[in-house]
């Protein structure tokens, strides 16, 4: 698991007017794509700057990151799974779901391409490709967003993964760095978040074989935890991250944080 900590101290501080008692700091629940990016590095110093609140960040995968805010451990949830993130809000869980930003997945592997599938951008057809010729995959097989994704892509392709696992279809039960080391270092195939895949380091020769299918769009969303399910919650502190997320000027701040020149997150609130 990666993750990314930020440390926490205690604060007052009055922001519009409202003066904030609480310990100054939150426990954001996150999905591992956004800390590993180094999005948290740029965008959390800015935050911290204008309202003294420190912002801790917890990097686990999606489904991970969901069942520990319902465990009432996080005042904040920031992940990629809309559906599992509508139940949340639905079960009473988060205040509020609203969409923040979004980037895509896309399919890496290594230059030699067994299966045949450099260039494409019909990702249920390469998925195929892979499966017929028995290509390795390595999936995270953690019940993260990308996991859920992942999963929802070998569905629409109308293939069964699971009939070739621990033959070409590996589960690694790891984060996306994690994962995307042991795809490497095996040959396979991986479906990765073009974020991390943009800031990962150990590319070696993998290149991006498959992108620009609209089913590889991946939202995130951002969702304040419910006090009324967790009374410990520090929800006027989280709602003030949420919304500033949400701001215009968070909102350029997403936009503005690039690898390489590359912009990792396309910020789309909705407008107010």
């Amino acid at each position: 698991m990666l993750a990314r900590t930020f440390a926490a101290t205690a604060v007052a501080l009055t922001l519009g007017g409202a003066g904030l008692a609480q310990d100054q700091s939150i426990l954001v629940q996150s999905t591992t794509s956004t800390a590993n990016s180094g999005l948290y590095d740029y965008l959390l110093p800015i935050f911290e700057g204008k309202t003294g609140i420190k912002v801790n960040v917890v990097a686990v995968g999606t489904g991970q990151a969901i069942k520990n805010a319902e465990n009432c451990d996080g005042d904040l949830l920031l992940v990629h799974a809309k559906p599992a993130e509508e139940k949340f809000v639905a079960d009473g869980y988060g205040t509020m779901r609203t969409d923040l930003m979004y980037n895509d997945f896309v399919v890496v592997g290594p230059e030699a391409d067994p299966a045949g599938v450099a260039g494409m951008n019909d990702v249920e057809g390469a998925l195929k490709k892979i499966a017929e010729a028995k290509a390795p995959f390595a999936s995270r097989g953690d019940d993260s967003g990308t996991h859920k994704a992942e999963k929802a892509l070998w569905k629409k392709a109308g293939v069964d993964p699971a009939e070739g696992s621990g033959d070409w279809y590996r589960e690694t039960g790891s984060g996306m760095g994690a994962t995307l080391n042991a795809g490497i270092g095996m040959g396979a195939y991986v479906l990765t978040d073009r974020a991390t895949w943009i800031s990962f380091d150990n590319k070696q020769d993998y290149r991006i074989e498959v992108e620009g299918d609209e089913d590889m769009f991946n939202q995130y969303g951002v969702i304040p935890v419910n006090p009324e399910k967790c009374p410990s919650v520090k929800a006027e502190a989280a709602q003030t991250f949420a919304d500033w997320l949400l701001s215009d000027e968070g909102q350029e701040a997403i936009a503005g944080y690039k690898v390489d020149g590359q912009q990792l997150f396309f910020p789309n609130a909705p407008d107010k």
